[in-house]
């Protein structure tokens, strides 16, 4: 049961000039059976300007220059007919958790002090404290779990710190590779040359030596034993756009830049009710779900934290010899999304 939930009531979600929007904060539920207390409200203005032609043409412009091989002329010379313009709701939800796993792994002993069972029992995986990064930045660490060492001989060479080379097998040489051991190359009266005529050459995979130093004990003829912890802290993401009635693809959307207007961030946080779009509200029901089912076994959640933004969508509809066009201008910052722009010279260049 939350301490508080936070429920918007928001005003319609487009005017001419700007959304006014109004956050509430509820009481806990658990204070008593009775109807939840509400907290003074506060309004928050949320300024979503109306698309002008003007505007319009110079975010497409601004997109045609970023691109090598599109016209600035049509840019210039087009003729807007129309501009749609529509205000989306995007919902995110972060659920920043951390697992823990063990594993036995080994590393070479170089005769240090080991920290074994003689030392007392190792913590439980769960017990042990660690720094935590910064929430909702994902990071990967490994740590020697306390009194869990214990040292052996190297299951490799069988703590001779090396062993035979495969290449020689031991020899040190091989046989030349030029006149392949014969001293003489085929219908030549003269010695090898490569070899000098011996037929042989020094082994390049032990330089010679006959044998390699060993390289999992690299040389140390023991090996350490111990338990490694990971910790695995990972940002897990769910992400819902408000339906709507133009033809902009929603992955492009889901990464446009929009204006805040609601933030909860907290250990736990609770689904968001009454919003004025229903599947607002049922994908912030559905997302918490997920994310609980999905980590309640594998994982401990740090804290969660779940937004909604406005995004600003306008599909403008321009005429340009003759013809009709259309192009899309989504989130904050007025990126361009160009169906079917005229005059490009060549298909190097991604449209979005």
């Amino acid at each position: 049961i939350p301490s508080s939930v936070g429920l918007l009531r928001a005003l319609p979600l487009l005017q001419p000039q700007f959304l006014t929007c109004t956050l509430r904060r509820l009481a806990g539920l658990h204070e008593s059976r009775g109807p939840s207390k509400p907290l003074p409200l506060c309004s928050v203005p949320c300024r979503v300007p109306v698309m002008t032609e003007e505007v319009a043409r110079e975010a497409l412009l601004s997109f045609v220059n970023s691109k090598c091989c599109y016209s600035s002329t049509v840019a210039g010379d087009l003729v807007i007919r129309e501009l749609k313009q529509q205000t989306l709701c995007r919902y995110r939800l972060e659920t920043f958790s951390e697992s823990r796993i063990s594993e036995w792994t080994f590393q070479p002993f170089t005769n240090h002090s080991v920290d074994g069972p003689q030392r007392g029992a190792s913590p439980r995986l769960w017990d042990i404290k660690v720094q935590v990064p910064p929430m909702f930045q994902e990071d990967t660490r490994k740590f020697q779990v306390p009194h869990s060492s214990l040292v052996k001989e190297c299951h490799k060479c069988h703590g001779r710190g090396r062993y035979k080379c495969s290449g020689c097998h031991g020899a040190g040489t091989v046989r030349c590779p030029s006149c392949c051991g014969a001293k003489r190359k085929a219908k030549q009266s003269r010695r090898c040359q490569l070899c000098a005529g011996s037929g042989r050459r020094r082994c390049s995979t032990c330089s010679g030596r006959g044998n390699k130093t060993c390289a999992t004990c690299k040389g140390e003829k023991k090996l350490l034993h111990f338990i490694q912890l990971v910790i695995m802290w990972k940002n897990s993401l769910f992400e819902f756009v408000s339906e709507h009635r133009l033809n902009c693809p929603r992955e492009l959307l889901a990464k446009a830049k929009g204006e805040n207007l609601f933030k909860d961030e907290n250990s736990v946080v609770y689904p968001i009710v009454d919003f004025p779009l229903q599947d607002i509200s049922l994908a912030s029901q559905r997302g918490i779900a997920e994310h609980s089912a999905a980590l309640a076994s594998r994982a401990r959640v740090l804290q969660q934290r779940q937004t909604i933004e406005l995004i600003p969508l306008t599909e403008v509809h321009y005429w340009y010899q003759g013809k009709t066009y259309v192009y899309y201008i989504y989130g904050t910052d007025h990126q361009v999304y160009a169906v079917d722009y005229p005059e490009r010279y060549c298909c190097g260049c991604t449209i979005v």
